[in-house]
């Protein structure tokens, strides 16, 4: 028994550690879409010099530094939504899902209809300060958000397009 529970704990850490190096869009799509670290260097290259991460108070927590990225838009470009009318496409959210099952949620008008569409970057490298293991080489984040470390998605695995009711 105790060789057992020994044996769950390091699955369950070496599952969480997982690096991301490819992630899913699927959900209310006419066909899903896998994308790697191979596939984001075919996209237009976003550069950013540094960030500061704050937390939910507004505290400091961290700083990331020779960001590299690409415009969430220009990926959901090549997914087709599955919807009735675009009336509908006001119904739509996306969650986006880390390797760690952390999520966090963006409305389609959000993404779309919004100065803060044109901001979110889906990171393919950076650096941290101060140094430590990230949860995997995929990330997304918003520049323009307040408090960054809020939708600051590090090992990206899934984003799943949804449709409210």
């Amino acid at each position: 028994m105790k060789y057992l529970i020994i044996a769950l704990l390091f699955l369950s850490f070496t599952v969480n550690a997982q690096e991301s190096k490819q992630f899913i869009i699927e959900g209310k799509v006419k066909k899903p879409l896998t994308i790697t670290l191979d596939n984001l260097s075919t996209y237009k290259s976003v550069n950013l010099d540094s960030m500061t991460i704050f937390n939910h108070l507004m505290q400091r927590k961290s700083s990331i530094k020779n960001i590299k990225g690409v415009l969430l838009k220009d990926i959901l470009a090549k997914v087709e939504i599955d919807a009735a009318s675009p009336k509908t496409l006001s119904e739509y959210f996306l969650v986006f899902t880390a390797t760690d099952n952390y999520k966090v949620l963006y409305s389609w008008n959000e993404i779309f209809n919004s100065p803060t569409g044109n901001q979110i970057l889906v990171l393919t490298g950076y650096d941290t300060d101060p140094a430590k293991a990230e949860k995997g080489n995929i990330a997304i984040i918003t520049p323009s958000d307040f408090a960054t470390g809020r939708r600051f998605v590090k090992g990206l695995s899934k984003i799943s397009i949804l449709q409210v009711n």
